[in-house]
């Protein structure tokens, strides 16, 4: 028994070790990016609530463009974590450029689209002028941006799936801060530079982003990195290769674009309501984004760590370790809800808003900060538990189901037709959460998702 009791802690602490070696550089590569994305969101505040609120609408389309790349590359790196947990390199290259080739091919779609019709984008989520006309100076001056982040993402999380969460990190950390300090530059006119207000936050996005690019290409090939090639070793895909990966892909694509749009969608229902409301929903989210995007780095954790141990074939291992990393990511996201709330004033108190702006944001803080754990446990499951087995139909259809179904309704109805004050909105919106919460822990204890997704596919076979 004394034994046995050994052995479990000595398994406990390889866990924990592993979890802090993966976890925490992701962590705070979300950390650090959201504050350094609440600093910007502070300066172009201080310019007025309608940049501010303008920005924000803008951003939607970058981030429904984020949630396709990422949601595609997604699918893809559940193939990335079990190719690393089979040893095969090869095929974490083959999966890299197929990813690639899929981002870079919806890059250029949104880059065109940012270029040469941005008010028509900005429109489907406003229809107030003046933001409308901030909005589209904000989409084009930004819109090289596609084409870095889906270069980019495609090797982030191969540096994840391989356990090197360490270098997208210190790549995301320096682009952060060019982009913090060229804000300042660009949005005030600062050391001589001409003052652009929101067009000057959008060209400070894409210098930082092309900086993140040259960093992880140096690294990748300049540093010959274990998962750098030729270039005929990210091609060559096989039919039944290029069939599973599509087959697990198209669902996680699905999931986060319709999410995506979704969350949009509160957007569209929110800014109709006024510009001092939203752009109370806009600083809260930035806020929230502090804590909650740290907390959901168990997720990539699980996905990581549980696909490594599918792919080595130990099922039933990669089952409990899934429970435990749930167990722990739900009390982090319990512990900063909690802190949310604490920060709330302080960091409001920077925006400059008025006192109707203030009330808004605090009351909207509360309601995340105490929901805060139930969204990183339906995180932790959908992106990491179900997807590391490529479980992602069913996650497909319960996120896009209970979003489009229960939460996008409720946020139209209580907005724009019962009028409700836009905490209560967002209230509103997250019994949606609760639902899905309901699903996810079925399918998770059903073990259907525990799944071997490369048997067969493995080029070192």
């Amino acid at each position: 028994m004394q034994m046995g009791l050994k052995q479990l802690d000595s398994e406990s602490r390889q866990l924990y070790s592993l979890l802090a070696k993966i976890a925490v550089p992701i962590a705070l590569q979300s950390l650090i990016g959201s504050s350094l994305n609440l600093v910007d969101n502070l300066m172009v505040g201080s310019l007025g609530e309608k940049e501010l609120a303008a920005v924000g609408v803008g951003v939607q389309i970058y981030f429904i463009f984020w949630m396709i790349v990422y949601g595609f590359s997604s699918g893809c790196s559940t193939f990335m974590a079990q190719f690393w947990g089979a040893r095969d390199i090869r095929g974490i290259r083959k999966t890299i450029g197929f990813t690639l080739m899929v981002s870079m091919s919806v890059g250029l779609l949104f880059f065109a689209g940012g270029m040469f019709f941005p008010d028509k984008i900005i429109r489907i989520f406003t229809d107030i002028p003046d933001i409308v006309r901030l909005g589209s100076i904000y989409v084009k001056a930004g819109a090289l941006c596609f084409i870095f982040i889906a270069l980019n993402t495609a090797f982030e999380l191969a540096f994840r799936a391989t356990q090197q969460t360490h270098i997208p990190m210190i790549a995301s950390i320096i682009a952060f801060a060019t982009n913090t300090f060229l804000n300042y530059i660009l949005i005030f006119g600062n050391f001589g530079a001409p003052r652009l207000g929101v067009a000057g936050a959008a060209i400070a996005t894409v210098f930082s982003r092309f900086i993140q690019t040259c960093i992880l290409m140096f690294i990748v090939f300049g540093r010959k990195n274990i998962i750098a090639g030729s270039l005929s070793s990210y091609f060559g895909w096989t039919k039944i290769f290029v069939l599973r990966v599509v087959k697990n892909s198209i669902p996680t694509t699905i999931n986060e674009t319709m999410w995506g749009i979704g969350t949009a969608m509160y957007v569209a229902a929110f800014a109709r309501i006024g510009v001092t409301e939203y752009a109370s929903v806009q600083a809260g989210n930035t806020i929230q984004n502090l804590l909650q995007m740290a907390a959901f780095s168990i997720g990539d954790a699980i996905l990581i760590m549980v696909g490594q141990k599918l792919g080595e074939g130990e099922k039933e291992r990669a089952y409990s370790m899934a429970g435990r990393l749930l167990r722990i990511g739900t009390v982090i996201g319990g512990i900063f809800g909690l802190l949310l709330i604490a920060i709330a004033r302080p960091v409001i108190s920077m925006f400059n808003f008025t006192a109707a702006g203030e009330k808004y944001t605090f009351y909207i803080l509360i309601v995340y900060g105490l929901t805060m754990w139930l969204v990183v446990f339906n995180g932790m499951v959908v992106t990491g538990v179900l997807r590391c087995g490529g479980d992602t139909r069913f996650s497909m259809f319960t996120e896009t189901g209970t979003v489009w179904c229960i939460a996008v309704p409720l946020a139209f109805i209580t907005a724009l037709l019962l009028h409700w004050p836009v905490y209560f909105c967002i209230l509103a919106i997250k019994s949606e959460e609760l639902v899905k919460a309901c699903i996810l822990f079925w399918r998770y204890k059903s073990k259907k998702w525990v799944r071997d997704m490369v048997s067969g596919i493995r080029t070192d076979a």
